[in-house]
């Protein structure tokens, strides 16, 4: 598989409970923001693309970033999220400040 072209991922509450939570307090202010899909992840610790069980070098598909202060990936953390073209299976990895 070819690298997917980069999307802003933006997201947008899907009920009241969503809307109303709080952003984050001490954060900077792209924390929160760096959702993504395709192009290249933002690794906040040194590049960690898995390999899959077949052996190749899995693609970026997605990273995904934390909500608030109530919900927080280890210390400002994003999850990457790879999958393999050949074999389809997937693996994620969690990197924090």
């Amino acid at each position: 598989m070819r690298d997917i072209p980069p999307f802003k991922l933006v997201p947008e509450p899907l009920n009241e409970e969503a809307a109303a939570l709080p952003p984050f307090q001490w954060a900077g202010d792209d924390i929160g923001r760096r959702h993504r899909l395709g192009g290249r992840p933002d690794f906040i610790q040194a590049p960690d693309v898995p390999k899959c069980s077949c052996g190749k070098e899995m693609t970026f598909y997605a990273q995904l970033d934390s909500i608030n202060d109530e919900f927080i990936l280890a210390d400002c953390g994003m999850i990457y999220v790879f999958v393999c073209s050949d074999c389809w299976e997937t693996k994620s990895v969690l990197q924090s400040f």
